[in-house]
């Protein structure tokens, strides 16, 4: 039997990279019948209750004479994916990676982002990890550049988010009204995040401000409501600190953070148009052909926008109220052009996602089946 393990941020954090890791799992066991699947998790139990998983571990509270012959059994070893590699954070996802190959077991990426590594011992540890790998794919041009950037000599191929291939669960009419979304107006999704690590151009809380007002100006102009989606904990805070400065903030709804991936990828159904800044927000969005406008705190959110053919913004720290309300009025207006190029753009990036787990199982060297001794 074939053991594959997958270490990234697991264990219900953010819905990006729950919906990454279902997908992996997906595609991992329709590609290789009867494998083993051992995930590497924030919170064991959260990720064995939710995926199709054989074992779990959280290498957090682990020792590591408990996580290496965990490590030792496995064929293989995938970091990824998700936005994992950088400052603070890196060091901590590369161990088992380390584990790993030091025990021989072979390792690659499957889709990660990478960014922002200015600290030169995240550098380092990372530019030693990747060049130790069997292979490397990302999930976007800026990954591979950065890669490059620091010396990297192992060949990093371009794929796309595994995400992309995750198909929706209906977000029903009485979920909707158990989660307190009135219907009768059109309805618009809005995605905030947090300072942090992983967002170094918000240096300001500047952006509640300005979505405060694209909020209000949704409302006002366009009639609608609109629905603040957390993709991950403490986007609740952040979507109450933008209501707070909102005129009309009868007019917004919080959802509460306990849907699935495949459910809030439902609910982009009933949406006119997606708002904000999350990368999987966006993407959700773009997976049911939902019109979206981006607020872009990193280069992955740029990326993306390329991808499926709509023109990179400014970032967030850099785009005024009035140019962005006026991009909004012109989105509203041509909706069903975005919806068309959406369409016809998905089939592509979808493509390149399926790369993925195929080139990373190359790497797997069937075993040998135990010899079978003969009776004399």
């Amino acid at each position: 039997m074939t053991v594959i393990g997958i270490s990234g941020s697991y264990g219900g954090l953010n819905l990006g990279d729950e919906a990454i890791l279902t997908s992996a799992i997906e595609q991992l066991r329709a590609t290789v019948p009867g494998v083993e699947v051992v995930v590497f998790s924030r919170n064991a139990a959260h990720t064995q209750e939710n995926h199709a998983v054989d074992r779990v571990l959280n290498p957090r509270e682990a020792m590591k004479d408990e996580i290496t012959p965990e490590v030792e059994r496995l064929d293989l070893l995938l970091l990824g994916g998700g936005g994992i590699l950088y400052d603070s954070e890196a060091q901590t996802y590369l161990r088992e990676v380390t584990i790993a190959q030091r025990l021989g077991v072979p390792t690659y990426t499957f889709a990660i982002g990478v960014g922002p590594l200015k600290d030169r011992v995240e550098r380092d540890a990372v530019r030693e990890g990747l060049d130790r790998m069997a292979g490397i794919t990302v999930r976007e041009p800026s990954a591979k550049r950065l890669i490059e950037e620091i010396g990297v000599q192992v060949p990093v191929t371009v794929t796309a988010d595994p995400a992309l291939l995750l198909k929706p669960e209906p977000f029903t009419e009485e979920m909707l009204a158990e989660a307190g979304i009135p219907r009768g107006r059109p309805l618009v999704g809005l995605s905030v995040r947090e300072q942090g690590a992983a967002a170094p151009e918000l240096t300001d809380a500047a952006y509640h401000q300005l979505l405060a007002e694209a909020a209000d100006y949704i409302v006002q102009r366009f009639g609608a409501d609109v629905v603040f989606v957390p993709m991950e904990r403490a986007d609740v805070r952040e979507a109450h600190r933008v209501m707070g400065r909102m005129a009309v903030s009868e007019r917004a709804h919080l959802l509460q953070y306990r849907y699935t991936p495949r459910q809030i990828i439902g609910l982009m159904d009933h949406f006119e148009m997606a708002v904000g800044m999350r990368l999987h927000f966006l993407i959700f969005a773009a997976i049911t052909g939902t019109p979206l406008i981006a607020l872009p705190y990193a280069s992955k959110v740029s990326d993306f926008l390329s991808s499926v053919g709509l023109e990179p913004r400014a970032t967030v720290s850099h785009t005024t109220a009035g140019t962005f309300l006026a991009d909004l009025d012109r989105l509203w207006d041509h909706r069903a052009e975005q919806k068309g190029l959406l369409r016809d753009r998905l089939p592509v990036l979808m493509d390149r996602a399926r790369e993925t787990a195929p080139l990373a199982l190359r790497t797997v060297t069937p075993r040998a089946e135990p010899a079978v001794e003969l009776a004399e």
